[in-house]
């Protein structure tokens, strides 16, 4: 059973930054790919970055290239996300993934199957 845990949300202005942070307790996390999602009410739930198993690869949604940076940290377990120049239209319930198949890329949403709890970015105007 792998079990994710995040924090770092919160209420900040526009053009602010912000970090998520994810621990994942997984005896094999650095063979997963691991992501990053958001939820806002109503709507589905959104991919927003993934990095590979081994940290080469990342991935990321048109609207936070060059804003967002995914990292990871193994000996941690941790995979994390830098916000920058944070917009109205990032606020939404920000959600831990894992992507169990050994070795995966991290760039099939299909392949994501763990989730945290989630943690709340709101960002005002």
């Amino acid at each position: 059973q792998i079990q994710l845990v995040e924090s770092g949300g919160g209420l900040v202005q526009a053009g602010g930054s912000l970090r998520l942070s994810c621990v994942a307790s997984a005896p094999t996390f650095m063979t997963y790919a691991m992501g990053w999602f958001r939820q806002v009410p109503g709507k589905d739930r959104e991919f927003v970055a993934g990095i590979s198993w081994n940290g080469d690869n990342t991935y990321y949604i048109e609207s936070v290239k060059g804003r967002f940076t995914i990292s990871r940290e193994t000996a941690r377990n941790s995979v994390y996300l830098q916000m920058n120049r944070l917009k109205p239209e990032d606020s939404a319930v920000y959600y831990c993934a894992v992507a169990s198949m050994a070795y995966a890329l991290g760039n099939d949403i299909d392949e994501y199957d763990y989730w945290g709890q989630g943690t709340q970015v709101t960002v005002s105007s």
